[in-house]
């Protein structure tokens, strides 16, 4: 009797251990599709824009739509998730993210492609916070930091391996090949998972702050319009001045709403504990100091020197690789380093491989190129093995999933922010080399060749400036280009330099944590 009880039991362990891997199985490929989409998306925007044309700002919106939905909408999700339950808003997520991609196949206009990238950014947002709150209620202890590993590696391999991914499929199939790679990881996450999922949902979730959520989607969204569109229109055009004041206004307005509401969507009080302060500059050193990298260089590689999507996306791999293994070596360093010593030792290492790959490009892209991004690479890969943890382990215990939510949502709309401001930049550094070189020439066309060079078209910028060669424009490019490159390094050294100020000594915990940290952020209740 005793036997066939202990033999009914192993085989429920079994099946609930078979359950729980076809889980974790479909949240690590919903985990695979978003950086596939984001690095693969980068690399195909110059096929994209040869194959339907349209403005220079059109095209940076296909890349800036999808991360501006994503990171705005990241905290919404994770509160609708538990107040409708992890299991329906992963399901929406995958299930929206995967029709997204098909309907990108057959995308008639650049209009059309932009549309539908911001809608799959907001089904990206659902599927990672329903997902990672799944697993977090399926997973506890040592088995939780295992999945969350593994999640983690999956997104390590959709970075390193996206833009090769996705130049031999434009090779082969054409840039809407890239985006059906969303529909082939998600349907089956769909298949998989969601049958075995649990209806899991918070019974203490309060009212929704919804005039928070409203206000930062605004602020983010009016923010990132007026950076993309000032490089074309002009810095002092009334629509992007008013663009720009309409940010600062609304984000004045979700401070002062946040303060006043009895749940707010972001809790200010947090930033009084100078370590949680320094972990948020962790995703704001990764953003300008590695993630941008992932969309500006395949822009530059394809559409300004004149490589082919495999030769690029081959080339990258110096740059995305280390982020297989550098953030598992990080946490074994744990054992003999303090985290944020680790972590500012590997935004130094970054911002020293930036200045050399500076130089490495001014004559163009290279084998010399390669040491430089893979020491940018192993920089950032110390701290993104880490920041999720610590973001949970420098706040109390009770304010741990708050802390994970805001985290969350600064890497993600970090990301969106610096690209955009990133590529606003760099077009400014190319009108100003501009009009010194072609002091006669007519300004609005000037301005838009510098937008077209900044999005990596140079076939359409050259007939704006007639009478410059091809090979002028280009050096011209790699000046400017090398000039950002110094300021995103002064900018990951100062993170870095941050960082170890507030992080780079051991302090006294402000409690003791439960929680298990997440890739998106999420926690254990």
């Amino acid at each position: 009797m005793k036997s066939e009880k202990g033999a009914e039991r192993a085989a429920a362990m079994d099946e609930g251990a078979a359950r729980r891997g076809a889980i974790l199985a479909a949240v690590c490929l919903a985990g695979l599709m978003l950086p596939l989409s984001f690095s693969g998306g980068a690399v195909a925007t110059p096929a994209l824009g040869r194959s339907l044309g349209g403005s220079a700002e059109a095209m940076n919106w296909v890349t800036n739509a999808f991360m501006l939905t994503f990171g705005s909408l990241l905290m919404l999700a994770g509160a609708l998730a538990d107040r409708l339950g992890r299991k329906r808003v992963f399901a929406w997520g995958v299930g929206g993210f995967s029709l997204c991609a098909l309907a990108l196949c057959w995308a008639p206009t650049l209009l059309a492609v932009d549309v539908l990238r911001a809608v799959q950014g907001a089904a990206a947002a659902g599927a990672l916070a329903g997902g990672t709150a799944a697993l977090a209620q399926e997973f506890e202890g040592a088995a939780a930091t295992r999945a969350f590993g593994m999640l983690g590696a999956t997104f390590g391999l959709g970075l390193a391996f996206g833009p090769v991914v996705a130049g031999w499929l434009i090779e082969h199939f054409g840039w809407r090949g890239v985006f059906l790679t969303g529909a082939v990881a998600g349907i089956p996450a769909l298949c998989i998972g969601v049958p075995r999922m649990r209806e899991t949902r918070d019974p203490h979730a309060g009212r929704f702050d919804l005039p928070g959520a409203v206000l930062f989607t605004a602020a983010l969204t009016a923010f990132t319009f007026g950076i993309i569109e000032a490089p074309g229109l002009g810095w002092t055009h009334p629509r992007i001045v008013a663009l720009l004041a309409g940010a600062a206004v609304l984000a004045l307005a979700f401070v002062r709403a946040e303060r006043r509401a009895q749940r707010p969507m972001l809790d200010l009080s947090l930033f009084r504990y100078p370590r949680f302060v320094g972990v948020q500059l962790l995703p704001v050193a990764t953003c300008y100091g590695f993630i941008v990298l992932l969309v500006l260089l395949p822009l530059r590689f394809i559409g300004v020197d004149g490589y082919d999507e495999i030769r690029a996306g081959t080339l990258l791999l110096a740059l995305s690789a280390p982020m297989l293994c550098v953030p598992f070596l990080a946490v074994r360093l744990t054992r003999r380093f303090d985290a944020g010593a680790i972590c500012g030792a590997g935004l130094l290492l970054a911002a020293a491989g930036l200045w050399a790959l500076r130089w490495a490009l001014q004559d163009g892209p290279g084998a010399a190129a390669i040491l430089p991004m893979l020491v940018i690479g192993v920089g950032a890969g110390l701290p993104w093995g880490l920041m999720d943890g610590l973001s949970i382990s420098v706040v109390p215990k009770e304010r741990a999933g708050m802390a994970t939510g805001i985290f969350s949502t600064m890497r993600v709309a970090g990301e969106g922010v610096a690209l955009a401001s990133v590529t606003a930049v760099l077009a400014a550094l190319l009108l100003a080399r501009l009009h010194a070189g072609l002091p006669g020439a007519d300004t609005g066309a000037l301005a838009r060749a510098a937008a077209r060079l900044a999005a990596g078209d140079l076939a359409q910028a050259l007939p704006l400036l007639p009478g410059i060669a091809p090979a002028s424009l280009r050096a011209l490019y790699a000046d400017a280009f090398g000039q950002l490159l110094a300021g995103l390094a002064v900018i990951t050294l100062a993170c870095a330099l941050g960082v170890l100020g507030f992080l780079g000594r051991r302090a006294p915990l402000p409690g003791k944590l439960e929680s298990t940290p997440c890739a998106s952020g999420g926690s254990r209740e």
